[in-house]
């Protein structure tokens, strides 16, 4: 619907998240709760550290009997690994695509979707998180 005078209120911004939000939304995505739990229940402490991502490719994938949370914990996956690579590689940020999926974004300009790379390591085991973020330090 297009109202001239209302605009185009509708239509998705494109915008960069300004380095003054780039706290706020690191936060906010660090959350990862259902992947946090799911390592605490298997001795392994998320850290926010290489060494953390080395610990959760070791871990039994019980999570794949369950069709209802491997989504979930692939996103969370996603996430965690993001959160570690924003906060280890100098000039990692967050971003955002246009249909509003994160992604990290490295001062080289190069763009990584740590979500499905989450998704394919919560359902594949592979690529593991230790060997992306290797690659996207390297990068």
């Amino acid at each position: 619907m297009n109202i001239p005078f209302l605009g185009n209120r509708h239509k998705k911004s494109d915008a960069p998240v300004l380095p003054a939000d780039r706290e706020g939304v690191a936060e906010l995505l660090s959350e990862c709760d259902l992947l946090r739990s799911q390592a605490a229940r298997e001795g392994v402490r998320l850290d926010d550290s290489v060494t953390s991502l080395e610990a959760l490719d070791q871990l039994l994938p019980r999570w794949r009997d369950d069709a209802e949370i491997l989504p979930w914990l692939g996103n969370d996956a996603g996430l965690y690994l993001g959160t570690v690579i924003v906060r280890t590689v100098p000039g990692a940020y967050w971003g955002f695509q246009p249909g509003g999926q994160p992604v990290v974004r490295l001062a080289s300009g190069r763009e990584f979707d740590v979500v499905e790379a989450g998704h394919e390591w919560a359902a594949n085991g592979v690529p593991e998180l230790s060997q992306l973020y290797a690659e996207v330090a390297e990068a």
